[in-house]
């Protein structure tokens, strides 16, 4: 009897790899990239979402209750960033990264991919100047999709106050992107 236990745990631990390993494939690059939209440095972006899935993991048996895996997921991803944030050790230590480590290659490529590239690093850039609230309406809208509705809930904002962030920092990105222009002219 107790053998029978073992294997049933054995093949419900097995069940439960799977599934995160099934999620890592899904939201890894995602979730990593809008925790680096908090945080501004990429190996504390990386251990933000390590602990995400860890909380996955440890939260198996109950994520069957849970309305929107997406959202929910989406949201312990924000909130461990703000606690990152907060934190007094992140505010002793000056983050000096930027998109371009990121999105540079060390390889010569053709002009117009190079333009193509500039102009991504240019929006990158210019999304990163933006305060959270609208640096993380434009990253879940336009990066990952959400609608209005779930950036709401997730954030637990009025959707006419998500609306409102979305149409000023667009105008915001517009005006960066134009000012950008004029000085390399």
């Amino acid at each position: 009897m107790e053998l029978t236990n073992i294997e049933s745990k054995a093949t419900s631990e097995t069940k439960q790899d799977e599934w995160l390993e099934e999620i890592m494939n899904e939201y890894g690059d995602r979730l990593t990239i809008l925790a680096f939209s908090y945080l501004k440095d990429w190996g504390k972006a990386q251990e933000v979402v390590q602990d995400v899935f860890v909380t996955c993991y440890k939260m198996y048996k109950t994520i069957p209750e849970i309305i929107s895996f997406k959202s929910w997921i989406y949201r312990v991803t924000v909130n461990r960033c703000k606690d990152v944030l907060k934190s007094s050790l992140l505010k002793r230590v000056i983050v000096n990264n930027s998109l371009f480590a990121i999105l540079r290659s060390p390889e010569p490529s053709p002009e117009h991919t190079s333009i193509k590239k500039d102009e991504r690093e240019l929006v990158s850039e210019g999304v990163l100047s933006l305060s959270i609230k609208y640096r993380e309406v434009i990253i879940l809208y336009y990066y990952e999709n959400l609608s209005i509705q779930d950036i709401s809930e997730l954030l637990k904002t009025n959707p006419n106050t998500i609306k409102t962030r979305l149409k000023r920092s667009k105008a915001m990105l517009k005006t960066l992107l134009e000012s950008s222009d004029i000085n390399d002219e």
